[in-house]
């Protein structure tokens, strides 16, 4: 991940407020988290419908609907299909290692608009798709946006927030992210119902809104101070943004501190090298336990696929998306929650409570397919 200046006040407090500007301006940004969410909720919907999967995976389609000895477990069992909704995360994990480096040399803004922009080109190359092919390109154009915008997009906004709304501004983003994948639902639900069979382009199209947006407005988004500081000498230019940005001209101390942050950066020379040393372990095992065991819980596959699982334990096809829909209300519902209330409980609090909510409910879901799913059949609506 692309470095950040991580700077702390003597006194445990800068000075400045929330300003209408900081709020604009993080809006902007924060679409960025509207494009993955909005990803993760769309393409697991239209890989449930079956005009889709008629055009594009016919054999997928005969599994589903005309296989009666096939399994439950084995009817979305296609290496094409894997290789279109995987293909996104592939792109994306490369495409974050490139973002690292543009984020760091040239700036967050830079960055969050080349994911945008490449966003954007995925989303109509796979809403004008004639073949699978196009389909896949089009996800590799959306996973190279995804990894761009998941870099920068998070620095930018722990760094335009004031020190005491950090929490919640960085949450903002995991809240951005449940509205897309809400409004993918949605979306999808409704798109559905459409007779002739081609709601699954509106679906896919329609991620150009929130990419569009992105795009269009990383053009007039300002540098941060701290990515202005890091990557330029005029400091002057720094100070009058950070002014800005903090709602009050009395910001010496959080300038003076931004510049020994930066300058203590520049002279670290082997900052790998170092970073594995004794005394950083904590900080190191931490930085990359937290996000792992985040994925390893498989949260996202769960919530990519829920239109897909939903089908596969016999409910329909409106009511799978329609189950779906659900999901991103409670999702989205849960998150703005967490917004309002991680800097006074704390972040650790929130990690715990979340835990053991995920635990109890993976038990419930696992236990109940193992127990009620065979190979055929499916599970009562209760």
């Amino acid at each position: 991940m692309a470095v950040g200046l991580a700077i702390t006040s003597e006194k445990g407090q800068y000075n400045g407020k929330m300003t209408p500007f900081v709020v604009l301006t993080c809006m902007i940004a924060a679409t960025g988290g509207v494009i993955f969410g909005y990803d993760i909720g769309i393409s697991g919907g239209v890989t449930s419908m079956e005009p889709f999967l008629k055009k594009f995976f016919p054999v997928v389609y005969t599994k589903m609907n005309e296989d009666t000895n096939i399994s439950n477990y084995c009817k979305f069992d296609s290496q094409l299909l894997t290789t279109f909704t995987s293909s996104l995360y592939i792109a994306g994990l490369v495409a974050s290692l490139f973002a690292s480096s543009v984020t760091r040399v040239f700036g967050r803004k830079p960055s969050i608009l080349l994911g945008g922009a490449a966003f954007l080109a995925g989303s109509a190359l796979g809403g004008a798709a004639l073949n699978v092919y196009m389909l896949i390109f089009g996800r590799i154009l959306l996973g190279i946006g995804v990894g761009f915008a998941n870099q920068s997009v998070p620095l930018y906004l722990s760094e335009m927030a004031p020190p005491k709304h950090r929490g919640a501004i960085n949450i903002g983003f995991q809240l951005s992210i449940g509205i897309g994948f809400l409004s993918a639902n949605l979306i999808n639900f409704g798109t559905e119902k459409i007779k002739s069979g081609w709601g699954w382009r509106i679906s896919l199209a329609m991620a150009a809104a929130p990419a569009s947006i992105l795009t269009l407005g990383s053009l007039f988004l300002p540098e941060t101070p701290n990515s202005q500081i890091q990557n330029s000498k005029d400091y002057e230019k720094a100070k009058l943004m950070l002014q800005r940005v903090r709602g009050t001209n009395d910001v010496q101390a959080e300038f003076d501190d931004l510049i020994k942050a930066s300058s203590i950066s520049k002279t670290i020379k082997h900052p790998f090298k170092n970073i594995i040393h004794r005394k950083y372990r904590p900080q190191l095992v931490m930085a990359i336990a937290i996000p792992f065991f985040q994925q390893v819980t498989g949260i996202n596959v769960i919530t990519f696929y829920a239109p897909v699982l939903f089908r596969t334990i016999s409910l329909g096809e409106s009511d799978s998306l329609l189950s779906a829909v659900v999901t991103g209300v409670v999702g989205t519902v849960s998150t703005f929650i967490s917004m309002l209330i991680v800097d006074k409980l704390g972040r650790r609090a929130l990690f715990m409570i979340g835990g053991i909510q995920m635990f109890l409910s993976q038990i419930m879901v696992g236990g109940l397919i193992a127990a009620q799913l065979g190979d055929h059949g499916g599970i009562s609506k209760g």
